[in-house]
């Protein structure tokens, strides 16, 4: 009563106690009544200020009747009333009903939304003015902010690319395929089968009696004649949607990657691969220097041959890329990773009539024994690569990219049908490797060395 009446601030009234006086309020039974001079202290100031609530539920029956008595006096709560809360739907009955009896008798009530205190606080200092010497008082129990104004680059962006990816924009792809229907349903396996057995040139996607093919017509029906396949015009391919359709698109690809070119494409279900040709015996004089010529760039590129036999084991090795068929952010992409084949060898049953004898079969592309011995060439390749640092990378990434796309042009067929003799797979295959570049000036892009 001393502090309200002679105008002593702050006055801080704990209504309940302090966690250090032996007198604090805290049980069930305590809370009910309030300590009357307290409570005669809180009705005067009612009557004579306005009140702000934060952080107070409502929940204390004792202090909210000493509230509601302040409703009976001639002027309560002159300046008005603020009830703070994160939610005004979560505000207690018994709020409620004290906030609507003080709006009946003329006092301003308002209900103010607000998270959490520090938003609070900070609304409040945005709002009020205060002295310099105050503000900074009050400023001196403010913690470190955690975010601080910076100032953001305006500079444009560095056009020098930092990272190179080994992936080829594809501009133009295949969108339909020949249709043809058969006398019954069959598998893509046994009709490759089919078309190797008569030596015909195609790619092939079984769809139960119904096959989606590039290829040559006519050689594709006197191959398929046993199953009794006839022309069906077209069939559409929805290369994100039917797995099949991007199967046979990523068949094509490989194969017009590989074609007219020093390499072997590798058609394996684990992903398909294509690797250099090592020269064969008897091979043309002609074709070999112009085969001899192509690789050029890639031979520079690695520093080394590009197909041979790995020392002290004697298996046959060929570099080569695995290629890999995305579809990203609305455009498809040929991605390549360069790698080192070695084709050992495995033995196999003996045949019979040759007990004596062990066969000997290729494992193609896989570097792997199949009777899970490891891989004996897997410390020669990883030597063989270790000292290729990023410029050794980027010059293979680089010749790879030329080898596979301006050799004979960006346009790529599979089977090379320009007579109309069948559907051809074409491919518009950019020679421009993926690149990315920083979004602003940093001093790590702007090192000298």
């Amino acid at each position: 009563m001393r502090c309200l009446n002679e105008s002593d601030w702050p006055l801080i009234a704990k209504l309940h106690g302090d966690y250090q006086s032996i007198a604090i309020k805290n049980t069930g039974l305590e809370l009910e009544e309030q300590d009357a001079r307290m409570r005669h202290v809180l009705v005067e100031s009612g009557k004579r200020f306005g009140m702000i609530f934060v952080g107070y539920s409502g929940r204390d029956a004792s202090i909210m009747e000493a509230l509601t008595a302040v409703l009976d006096n001639p002027s309560p709560f002159p300046n008005g009333l603020y009830w703070v809360t994160s939610s005004a739907s979560r505000l207690l009955p018994a709020v409620m009903e004290f906030l609507g009896r003080a709006q009946l008798v003329g006092v301003d009530v308002a209900i103010v939304g607000c998270a959490t205190f520090d938003e609070l606080a900070a609304d409040i200092i945005k709002t009020t003015d205060m002295p310099p010497v105050l503000f900074d008082r009050v400023m001196l129990g403010r913690p470190t902010p955690r975010l601080v104004p910076v100032q953001l680059p305006t500079a444009e962006a560095r056009h020098f690319p930092i990272l190179r990816y080994s992936a080829l924009l594809i501009e133009n792809i295949p969108r339909s395929a020949r249709s043809m229907t058969l006398v019954e349903p069959t598998t893509s396996p046994a009709v490759r089968e089919l078309l190797k057995a008569n030596n015909c040139k195609a790619t092939v996607a079984a769809i139960g009696r119904e096959l989606a093919i590039f290829g040559k017509d006519q050689d594709i029906l006197d191959a398929l004649a046993p199953l009794g396949a006839k022309l069906a015009g077209e069939i559409k391919l929805d290369l994100v949607a039917d797995s099949w359709a991007l199967g046979l698109v990523y068949d094509a690809l490989v194969r017009s990657l590989a074609r007219h070119r020093p390499l072997i494409p590798r058609f394996k279900r684990a992903g398909h691969s294509v690797v250099v040709a090592a020269p064969r015996d008897g091979e043309a004089s002609e074709r070999a220097r112009r085969n001899e010529q192509v690789l050029t760039g890639l031979r520079d590129a690695y520093g080394c041959a590009l197909t041979g036999t790995v020392p002290r084991l004697g298996f046959p090795f060929q570099e080569g890329v695995f290629l890999k068929l995305d579809h990203i952010d609305g455009r498809w992409w040929c991605g390549f990773e360069p790698y080192t084949f070695v084709h050992v060898p495995r033995p196999t049953l003996p045949q019979e009539g040759d007990p004596g004898k062990p066969n000997t079969a290729d494992l193609g592309p896989v570097g792997a024994r199949p009777d899970r011995g490891g891989d004996p060439a897997g410390d020669w390749r990883r030597e063989r690569w270790a000292q290729r640092y990023n410029k050794n990378w980027a010059g293979i990434i680089n010749a790879w990219a030329q080898l596979l796309t301006t050799t004979g042009g960006n346009t790529k067929r599979a089977f090379g049908l320009e007579d109309g003799s069948g559907i051809d797979a074409v491919f518009e295959v950019s020679p421009v490797t993926g690149w990315s570049r920083p979004g602003h000036h940093h001093v790590y892009f702007d090192r000298s060395r």
